[in-house]
């Protein structure tokens, strides 16, 4: 992708515009709005395990970094359709640990999977033919087909919304592990080629991440 020298104006498609007002939009039409426009999205593949030691994972798709002193990440878990908390955000608050499993494109389907809505107490990894693995700092499985694992401690939760449809709970997570596929890791960096991840987009839509190019880090105009 060619690089724009500042001062000079890019041609750009985008013309005439409509506009919309959250406030007098319901919820269920504002959902599809905010997924097909904040894109791409990384997926979390969220394990966690209920007091009784069962496990659960889930994908959650507002997922994002937060901060790395202290390393910290965050994932938005809304209500389900019945406005009742999701079971991971349940055993997070009943547990205080989840781990984060990244999603590649060989396990795409797997995790797709356990988005399904199953009974509390089910355990999806053993539904979806993952294996778990042991986790070193937390109790939750980890997944072994997921090229990166962050072992996660809570360090705050935030309630937005009043609770009713479309209202969430973000969760912001210590990282207390992290695991790498060894071929992604070379020198301190992430090797992305290798990581193939998977990200979501709008409606049913998934994305791969090709077409990769750089950009070296931008300098104040002389």
């Amino acid at each position: 992708m060619p690089s724009q020298t500042p001062n000079i104006s890019i041609k750009s498609p985008v013309q005439e515009m409509i506009s919309i007002d959250p406030s007098t939009t319901h919820p269920r039409e504002l959902y599809p709005l905010m997924i097909g426009s904040i894109v791409p999205r990384p997926i979390a593949f969220v394990s966690t395990f209920n007091p009784e030691g069962i496990g659960n994972l889930a994908p959650y798709s507002f997922f994002n970094g937060v901060c790395s002193n202290p390393p910290c990440l965050m994932i938005s878990v809304t209500r389900k359709r019945d406005t009742t908390k999701k079971d991971t955000l349940v055993n997070i608050e009943s547990t205080g640990q989840f781990v984060v499993n990244m999603v590649s494109e060989w396990m795409i389907e797997a995790a797709h999977h356990c988005s399904a809505e199953y009974p509390y107490g089910v355990d999806e990894m053993q539904k979806a033919g993952l294996t778990p693995l042991p986790s070193l700092k937390v109790k939750p499985m980890r997944v072994k087909e997921s090229p990166i694992q962050l072992e996660c401690e809570l360090y705050k939760t935030m309630e937005i919304g009043d609770g009713g449809l479309g209202s969430a709970t973000i969760v912001v997570g210590k990282i207390v592990a992290i695991h790498i596929h060894k071929a992604a890791y070379r020198d301190g960096k992430i090797i992305i080629e290798e990581l193939k991840p998977i990200s979501r987009l709008g409606g049913t839509a998934y994305g791969r991440t090709e077409g990769i190019f750089h950009l070296e880090p931008a300098q104040p105009d002389k």
